[in-house]
Parts: structure tokens; sequence; C-alpha cells
């Protein structure tokens, strides 16, 4: 957690605004992921 966050568990889990915080930047990152794969998908098969 305090790797990829910057935060630990332990603050992840009593503090809300963090824990809101992680939560997007997963998102955010998930989606920049999803289009780098569809990206990819699209070139290969274009």
């Amino acid at each position: 957690m305090h790797g990829a966050h910057g935060i630990s568990y332990e603050v992840y889990s009593m503090n809300h605004d963090a824990r809101m915080e992680v939560e997007k930047k997963r998102e955010r990152d998930y989606i920049k992921s999803q289009r780098m794969v569809a990206d990819l998908d699209r070139k290969v098969h274009s």
C-alpha cells in the first residue's frame, strides 16, 4: 500500500479522505490502462 500510494494501510483504513484519494487514483489508473489496451488492440487489428 505504501509503495504504490504513499500511505500506510492504517491511514487508509482510518482516514476517509485519504481512502477516497487512493480510490480515485486507482480508478484513473484503471481507465488509463484500459485505454492503452484498446489502443494497442486497434493497432494490432488494423
